[in-house]
This record gives structure tokens, C-alpha cells and sequence, in this order.
């Protein structure tokens, strides 16, 4: 018997439906492979959503926000009361995320995992308080076993209220200053990588911060030497959004919704969530190759193929959303266009 419920079974795609979006795509007037990758990821949404034509209008994205007591080594170019400011932007429609949400139709919940200030009940938001952020990694570990648990519950609760709303299509977004910090550590610790060559600029440090930033890394990662384990890393290095995230994907697979997952942060939350059950792995499509250098790293160790590579280093889950319409327009494709026998059209020879 499993010990956690993260642990437990994940839904199988269906191959019927795999195979029957397979057939269907190779009856379309049009030469075998002339959509490129588009015609791969249709046969998969088939078999995820379990219908030879899969459908992606109901989209739910969340964003985990919460802040990072690594914040206190000046690894970031922005400070940390940004975090609790742009919860409100957030509601009220002014964060780029909460455009694209407007734009695509989506459901948008802002999720506060805990800010480093107190802050007032903000309409609109969840306000969970886990915490004042978590703790300086560099001193100790960032949070305890049981806040870790209580950070990915969050994500399970976030996907769980996603399912209620029949929801296609999840996608995580996150906000917290310093947050690229915690993702590099925690991604070196997993991978068995430098610092040196997954920290990158994050919101817009300079070579000299960036320099600064992997050292304040490589400190903590002498620092929790001992941990042995995923979720032990996680605890002694994560960051509350992250953990929610990383519990988000999990849950997808587990109740059977397809993920979008965004940029470098989802990225290592991602990589975290197949560390702890390995068959979430095929629930997850990956949006975009962003700006940070490790997101590439990161990607490269998942065997992940990103539909988009636009320098996009936002977060909030915007990569993601940008990523969409284009998923949308491969189903329409699939769904509208005429095969040869119904257009008359002869087909391929032989």
C-alpha cells in the first residue's frame, strides 16, 4: 500500500483511442507528416482524453504564488514585497496571465501560499498561509515535512476544483520572488548539475548576480548534503509554489486531465512530480523552452519536446497559455478537416 496519496495509481492512456486518432489523421487530405509535430501530439491528447477527436476548451490555470526565504542573499533584482503586489494585480486583471486567461475563455484561480508580508484578504484570492515564505535554505532546511505536505495538497485541492469545472486542459503558473534560485538548487540536486550551469538571470541580474546567485546555491547544496530523496530535497530546498505545482501534476494524472506545463519553474516542479510517480509522465506536455539556461538542462533530462521556443522567461504560467491556440488549432485541424474520401481527393499512391 502506497504511504501518500502521490503516490497512488495514475489513469492509462487508451490506446483505442490512439490508434483511431492515428487512422484518422492518415486519411486527411494531406501528406503524411506536413503538420510536423502537431500531428504527433493529437494521437496523444486522443488517448488521454479517451476519444478518437480530443477538445480543449475548458481550461483552468492556476497560479501558486508564495515567497522564498533565499530571497534574504540578494538573488533577486526585484524585492520581495513583489510578490504580495502582484497577487492583486493578478485578480484585478492587469498581470499579463490574467490577459491571456481573458483572451483563451479560462478559468483563472490565484492561489497565496504564503508571502513573506502580511497581507490584507485580497477578493479573489485564496489565502492559504502556510507560512511567511519559506526559510533561508542557506541557513536550514525551507520548510518542514508537514508544510512540504500541506504545499502539495494545494495543488492536489487547485486540480480537484479544476475536475468540477470539467476542465481539458490544467495549467500551473507560479510567482515568488526568488524563486529561480529555489528551482536551479533543487534541479542541481536532481540532476547532479553545477550551479554555474543552471543559474541564469531570473528576473534580470546582471553577470555579477548571477555569479552571486550560484554560489548562494552551491553553499545550500553543501549545506543539505544529506538528503537522499526527492521529497527530502524538496523540503530542504523548495519553495511553496513549487511544491503545490508539483503536487498539481500528479493529481492531473491521477484524475485524468491533460497538463500544460509552462516554463523553468514548472519545469523542476515537473521533474520533481515524475521523480515521485513516474507514470504522471504521460499526463504532461511542455509549452515552451524559456530564457533560463536550465530550463533547457531540465527539459533535456525529461526527454520533453516544447511546442514553442520564444525566449519567454514571464512565468505566471504565460508561456503556457501562449501555447493554446496553437494546441486548439491542432484539434480543430484534426476534427474539421475532410478526409479523401469524403473530399474526393485521390490519395497517396501505392
Amino acid at each position: 500500500m502506497n504511504r501518500y496519496w502521490w503516490e497512488q495509481a495514475c489513469r492509462v492512456p487508451n490506446e483505442t483511442a490512439r490508434q483511431a486518432a492515428r487512422l484518422r489523421n492518415a486519411q486527411l487530405t494531406k501528406p503524411s507528416g506536413a503538420l510536423g509535430c502537431i500531428e504527433a501530439v493529437i494521437p496523444r491528447l486522443a488517448a488521454l482524453q479517451v476519444r478518437e477527436r480530443p477538445s480543449l476548451e475548458h481550461v483552468w490555470i492556476a497560479v501558486f504564488a508564495g515567497d522564498h526565504g533565499v530571497a534574504e542573499e540578494g538573488v533577486s533584482a526585484f524585492p520581495q514585497s513583489v510578490t504580495g503586489q502582484m497577487l492583486a494585480n493578478f485578480v484585478n486583471g492587469g498581470a499579463a496571465i490574467g490577459v491571456l486567461a481573458r483572451q483563451l475563455g479560462a478559468t483563472l484561480e490565484v492561489i497565496d501560499l504564503g508571502t513573506a508580508g502580511a497581507l490584507p484578504p485580497l477578493p479573489g484570492v485564496r489565502h492559504l498561509a502556510l507560512g511567511p515564505g519559506t526559510r533561508n535554505f542557506t541557513q536550514g532546511a525551507a520548510m518542514d515535512f508537514e508544510v512540504c505536505q500541506r504545499a502539495l495538497r494545494a495543488g492536489r485541492d487547485s486540480v480537484e476544483r479544476a475536475r468540477e469545472q470539467r476542465t481539458e486542459l490544467f495549467i500551473g503558473g507560479e510567482m515568488g520572488i526568488g524563486n529561480t534560485t529555489t528551482a536551479a538548487a533543487l534541479a542541481c540536486a536532481l540532476l547532479g548539475c553545477s550551479p554555474h550551469d543552471l543559474a541564469g538571470p531570473g528576473t534580470g541580474l546582471d553577470a555579477t548576480g548571477v555569479a552571486h546567485k550560484s554560489a548562494v546555491i552551491e553553499r545550500a547544496l553543501a549545506l543539505h548534503a544529506g538528503a537522499h530523496d526527492t521529497l527530502g530535497w524538496m523540503q530542504r530546498l523548495g519553495g511553496f509554489e513549487l511544491a503545490a505545482l508539483t503536487g498539481a501534476y500528479i493529481a492531473c494524472a491521477q484524475l485524468g486531465i491533460v497538463t500544460l506545463v509552462d516554463g523553468f519553474i514548472c519545469g523542476v516542479a515537473a521533474l520533481c512530480a515524475i521523480r515521485l510517480n513516474p507514470a504522471c509522465r504521460d499526463w504532461l506536455l511542455f509549452a515552451h523552452c524559456s530564457a533560463e539556461p536550465g530550463h533547457r538542462t531540465v527539459l533535456q533530462a525529461l526527454e520533453a519536446e516544447p511546442l514553442l521556443d520564444l525566449g519567454l522567461r514571464l512565468g505566471e504560467g504565460s508561456g503556457a497559455a501562449l501555447a493554446v491556440p496553437l494546441l486548439r488549432l491542432a484539434c480543430a485541424l484534426h476534427d474539421g478537416m475532410a478526409t479523401f474520401d469524403e473530399a474526393a481527393v485521390a490519395a497517396k499512391l501505392g
